[in-house]
């Protein structure tokens, strides 16, 4: 598949509006690339550990997002010219002028393959799905992984403490929900440790695509997982389809959704559930603890921790 990259040369002082007018036009996701410092609070939620020395901010910016070739790729072009016209004409915006290049999926999709490599969690053995199971592995649950566009190949650590979590739970024949399933890695390694059936939701359509591939490839039929594209917050469609009386629901998701997450996960859950959350920075850990204790249907049960990053388990009562 061909998309055509188009980047707005602009400055730092018209980036919000304009990221908001890009919105407004349907483009959702987009790349702000600027010589701003971050700060030590901004930094604090990347998964990155080292900073490129950017130099001095020049309050240039560029604001970069993709478009795939087809009908629709030049009536968004010249609605994208449009906004910048009427942005112009109330502030400053640079040179506004864009600059269109041709790439395809394989330019991001998969020159991060050479730096996944295999590594286990517990009991699971967690390699890229275009290499073989690596040798001395006796003993443990190989689990075939390739997230394609979709978050997660388990390696980063809030993945880590979600699967160490489900290691302790699982005896056999558990129903999960996996909220914010990406790559599907949760669901698949709860099945592989022995659980009956899981059950995924995700709001982009490379999530679903690539759990449903990842299933396939680790010998997981429909029957025992299935996935569902929505946002369960606020989607009734998405809340009926999920339905309840769930064993274990995971959701390694950033922890604004987490909090919102805590008001209605019981509703998902039998009693003496388990909800284990994960994707919490240690800055918002306390606030994530506080409201799972003030949460009357929940009874806080145990908390992990893995560099900066935070996991809680809270049983339902």
């Amino acid at each position: 598949m061909k998309w055509k990259k188009v980047a707005i040369d602009t400055i730092t002082a018209a980036v919000d509006v304009i990221g908001s007018r890009l919105v407004d036009l349907g483009i959702s996701g987009f790349e702000v690339i600027d010589k701003v410092p971050l700060t030590e609070q901004e930094t604090k939620g990347m998964f990155i550990d080292i900073l490129p020395d950017l130099g001095p901010d020049d309050g240039r910016a560029t604001v970069v997002f993709y478009l795939e070739e087809g009908p629709d790729e030049t009536r968004m072009l010249d609605a994208v010219r449009g906004m910048l016209r009427d942005v112009r004409a109330e502030q400053e915006i640079g040179s506004g002028t864009l600059t269109i290049t041709q790439t395809e999926n394989e330019d991001w999709e998969n020159n991060w393959k050479q730096y996944f490599k295999s590594f286990s969690v517990g009991n699971i053995l967690i390699h890229p799905s275009w290499e073989d199971v690596p040798e001395e592995t006796e003993g443990m649950i190989p689990l075939a992984i390739d997230p394609g566009t979709a978050f997660g190949t388990g390696s980063h650590e809030t993945t880590r403490l979600c699967i160490r979590a489900l290691e302790k739970l699982i005896t056999g024949g558990e129903k999960v929900l996996d909220i914010g399933c990406g790559s599907g890695i949760l669901s698949i390694a709860a099945l592989l440790l022995g659980a009956g059936s899981a059950l995924g939701t995700d709001l982009d359509e490379a999530a679903i695509e690539a759990s449903e591939e990842n299933a396939r490839r680790n010998g997981i039929d429909e029957e025992r997982f299935t996935v569902i594209q929505g946002n369960i917050l606020d989607n009734p469609r998405v809340q009926q389809a999920v339905g309840g009386g769930y064993d274990i629901l995971a959701a390694n998701i950033l922890a604004p959704v987490i909090l919102e997450l805590t008001k209605q996960a019981a509703d998902y859950l039998k009693p003496g559930g388990y909800f284990v959350s994960s994707g919490i920075i240690d800055t918002k850990a306390p606030e994530v603890e506080a409201a799972l204790k003030a949460n009357p249907a929940f009874e806080l049960v145990a908390s992990d921790q893995d560099g900066e990053w935070f996991s809680f388990t809270a049983r339902r009562v």
